[in-house]
């Protein structure tokens, strides 16, 4: 991919950014789903359910922003002109994301410690609604970008439209596919938090059922992408590597649903993170060089070299403690949703007794 082969201190800043938005997608973006399945959860295991859910995103929501953060802070800093565009023409769906994510974060704590069932289920819908909605505003200002609508507004000059970038077909069917992603991951994730057969099989049938919707929507996507997106209809479909990469997604979407038809959840975790991130690096691959269709790419409008060596740098370095640090919370907190795997997959070849 040319993005890999004509590496630049720039193109390095940008890759890290994809890196850390596969990671929130991964991590933030299971926590969304868990709020959509919470939103969701019906029948005689409704609560149990919802219990589930707490319990295993209590530990970690708060740090999988990093991640978010981490992307919004080098493309101010590396990338400005490209900062500017994005926060003035989208600044009405990136607005009512971050008030989504102060709500669903707020409300998760308190209907934690509030005392009475009343108020808790009235925390619940204020945690969950968000986390339904705030998914569909980072799709949609993700397929906004690659239409290339906000740039050229920008270009253009003049009054910012508050709604017309980002309230078209194209992007809101991406908001719907990336909604869809992160209940899939979430559907995914908990079907290892628990040692109850009849929870875990919630959760597998939730899986499937929204694995078999992201195919959908999926295809929604790429015929909408042809005249919405051509940049990224072109890339996907006519890049030397852009028939490997869709293989390479459906083969990892295949080897999740047979893990899931066959409970072998350690495996089907692993198999949906790889679509996933295949998913984003392949919209990323396709979009490359620019950062703001269909002008700003990685040089026009960038800070100097010396500012991304230097992020490049500080990189690096905060790794040296940012990762460490999340591999022992992780550790800690979701150790025994990988012991659980290896001990499913050990009973799923285990001889039945005769």
């Amino acid at each position: 991919m040319d993005f890999l082969t004509s590496m630049t201190p720039a193109g390095g800043v940008a890759a890290a950014m994809l890196v850390a938005l596969i990671a929130y997608a991964l991590l933030g973006g299971a926590d969304y789903g868990a709020g959509v399945w919470d939103l969701l959860a019906r029948g005689p295991r409704a609560e149990a359910q919802r219990e589930l859910i707490a319990h295993a995103i209590g530990p970690v929501w708060e740090a999988n922003h990093v991640w978010l953060i981490v992307v919004v802070v080098l493309l101010f800093t590396s990338f400005p002109e490209a900062f500017t565009v994005v926060m003035t023409t989208l600044h009405v769906p990136l607005s009512l994301m971050l008030i989504g994510v102060v709500l669903r974060g707020s409300a998760f704590t308190f209907r934690s410690y509030d005392a009475t069932e009343l108020a808790r289920r009235r925390w619940n819908r204020v945690f969950s609604i968000p986390s339904v909605v705030t998914p569909v505003l980072l799709g949609a200002v993700s397929g906004a970008i690659a239409t290339g609508e906000p740039g050229r507004v920008a270009e253009a000059g003049g009054p910012v439209p508050l709604f017309s970038t980002w309230l078209r077909p194209f992007p809101i069917a991406v908001g719907l596919f990336a909604l869809n992603i992160f209940a899939y991951v979430a559907a995914v994730y908990l079907t290892l938090e628990t040692d109850d057969p009849a929870l875990r099989d919630d959760f597998r049938r939730k899986a499937l059922i929204s694995a078999a919707t992201l195919g959908a929507v999926a295809w929604a996507v790429h015929l909408l992408a042809k005249d919405s997106a051509p940049l990224v209809y072109e890339g996907l479909d006519r890049a030397s590597w852009g028939a490997p990469l869709r293989y390479a997604t459906g083969a990892m979407a295949v080897a999740a649903i047979v893990a899931l038809a066959l409970r072998w959840f350690a495996m089907a975790r692993l198999a949906a993170a790889a679509q996933v991130a295949l998913i984003l690096w392949g919209a990323a691959a396709a979009q490359y060089p620019y950062l703001v269709p269909p002008h700003l790419d990685l040089t026009r409008g960038a800070a100097p070299a010396i500012v991304h060596k230097l992020m490049l740098i500080a990189l690096g370095l905060g790794s040296l403690i940012l990762v460490p640090s999340l591999v022992y919370l992780f550790r800690v907190f979701k150790g025994h949703t990988f012991r659980a795997g290896r001990r499913d997959e050990d009973e799923s070849v285990r001889p039945t007794p005769a």
